[in-house]
Order: C-alpha cells, then structure tokens, then sequence
C-alpha cells in the first residue's frame, strides 16, 4: 500500500554538555595510510542526548504522532525492517495513518555514547546470545544450544543470528538520564502516543505521569517496570488510556514482572482510568515472543493494537 509522505527528518534532544580535565593525552592515527596526530582526552562533550527519527505523512488518519519506545539493549531498529526482512511496525503503524517517530535512547544506536568512568559511572552490558534466547524467550530453558524453539513459537528462528546483530551495549546506570531525555521529547513532539517495549514501559509511564497532557495514550509491549501505585498520581491518568500487549510462555521471571504491572493498571481503573490488556493466550493467540513486532503474527498483532486505538477516539 503505497503512503504519500510529507516529510522525513531526525533530531537529538536532551542532554547537556559535560567538560572534563586532567585526562591522559595520547598519538593515534584515526585513518588508515594518515600521519599519527596527538589527542586530549580534556574538553567539552555533549551527553545524555537521544535520537530520534520521524516521517509525517501527508494526510495522517491519527490525531496525535505515534513514537516508538524500544527496550533495553536494543535501538529503534526494533520498529523497522523485522529480522526476516519483512517490513515492521513503523511501515504497518504509517500505512494504518500514523506519523510515526522511532528513536535511539540515551546510550543507544545514534544518540551515540559517553566515556566511562568519566561520564557514565559504570561500563555497559553486553548481552550474550544464549541471554537473549532465554530472556526473550525464543525457545524453552535449555533450548539455545540446539536452537530447538516452542512448538507453536512465532519468533522466526532461523533469523535469530540477523536479530542478534542489533544487540548493542546498554549502561544499568543511566536511568535517570534516559527519563530526562524521554520527558523532553514528549515536550518537543507535543500531544502524542507512545508505544513502548520491555525496558521502555517504565519510562513511558513515568512520561505520561509527567505530562498527562501530553501523552494522550499509552501502549506497552511487556514492560519491564511499573509505578508503585501507592506513590504514583494515578488520578493524573484518568485521561490517558492505557494498553498492555502481553506474549506466551510466560516463566516466573516474567510472571513477577508482569503481577507489578497489573497492580499498577489496577489502580489505573480504580481512579477512573481505562488500562486495558490485551493477552494474547487467553485470546487463543499462541506462541508470541517477547517481540511481537517481530513475531511470524506481528501484523495480527498491530491490528489489534489499532482497533484498541480507535476505540479510545485516537483516530480521526
């Protein structure tokens, strides 16, 4: 289905500069064949930003811009082209009528990264392949070894090597930053959705508790975090419908993580709200990944998520 584009652009938001001294100075060539030249590590760096990319179509059908929230260790690359090479939310979401924006957190993909210890006080975290295999639950404990996935799983597992090549180094440090960046981009953007996977769920929550008026709606994919309702101005969302996507072969990792989430969506209605689930065994849906998006049924799943959308008056 072909879309009539009015603009692509990106930008990087938040973030501030950071000035360091006393460090060593050393000779590098940079360049293959190119003299040595003689570097500082002093100066001023600019860090803490995010990256962002958008296409806004020509006669959007939404009301408000859809932005992408990817989850940790992972980029915006999440929403594009699926490991499969078929095409992902980001064209399904654009040809269902949505501007849509898809970023890079801080830390992440082209936000780019800071020096460590100087700036960030930790060093990242690489995940390994057998971690993202059993985290993210491509197959059964056990199963990496032989790539032996569920029987009725949907993840395309003979794509598992192309998925892991956007696997990126992420920092347990840098929350605060990550928020702070994320709450200026709701700022920049103005009246929005978000739609958030795993590690990003918390800071879609927290986006939306800051700025109820902004965030006119939330959908997350198996967040990986949820307010503790008895701090949190649930009342605040009263006005901001909220969603939850929730996969198969949930292990008690997943279970405990997914018990806070209904306390918190919980209060949510309690206060006057709509936060709804969309569970996608109970519906008779077999076999979903922790990556949907990504899954064999990605665009079964999509329409789901667009009916709900329409429900909440999120369409013209």
């Amino acid at each position: 289905m072909a879309i009539q584009v009015r603009e692509i652009g990106s930008f990087h938001i938040g973030g501030g500069q950071v000035t360091l001294s006393g460090l060593p100075r050393r000779s590098l060539v940079l360049t293959r064949g190119m003299p040595a030249r003689d570097f500082s590590g002093d100066g001023d760096f600019e860090s803490g930003q995010m990256y962002a990319q958008y296409v806004r179509l020509e006669v959007p059908r939404a009301k408000y811009p859809l932005l992408m929230w990817h989850g940790g260790g992972m980029t915006g690359a999440t929403w594009e082209t699926k490991p499969d090479g078929a095409p992902g939310w980001q064209s399904w979401f654009l040809n269902a009528g949505h501007d849509v924006f898809v970023s890079d957190a801080v830390e992440r993909g082209r936000a780019g990264w800071s020096r460590f210890p100087e700036i960030y006080p930790g060093e990242p975290h690489f995940r390994s392949k057998i971690e993202s295999w059993g985290l993210f639950r491509f197959g059964p404990p056990g199963s990496y070894e032989t790539r032996t996935g569920h029987p009725d799983g949907l993840f395309p597992l003979e794509h598992f090597d192309q998925f892991s090549k956007q696997v990126v180094p992420r920092w347990a440090c840098n929350d605060a930053l990550t928020q702070a960046a994320y709450d200026a981009y709701v700022q920049k953007v103005g009246p929005c959705v978000v739609m958030t996977h795993s590690q990003s769920g918390q800071f879609g929550f927290n986006a939306a508790l800051r700025a109820p008026d902004l965030v006119r709606a939330v959908v997350t994919l198996e967040p990986s975090g949820a307010p503790d309702p008895r701090t949190a101005d649930v009342v605040a969302l009263r006005s901001v419908p909220h969603l939850a996507v929730l996969g198969d072969h949930i292990d008690s990792f997943w279970q405990d993580i997914i018990a806070r989430l209904r306390h918190y969506f919980e209060a949510i209605r309690t206060a006057g709200g709509v936060a709804d689930v969309i569970d996608l065994p109970a519906l008779g849906i077999r076999g979903n990944s922790h990556f949907p998006m990504m899954d064999r049924n990605s665009d079964q799943v999509a329409a789901l998520v667009q009916d709900w959308m329409a429900r909440q008056g999120l369409m013209r």
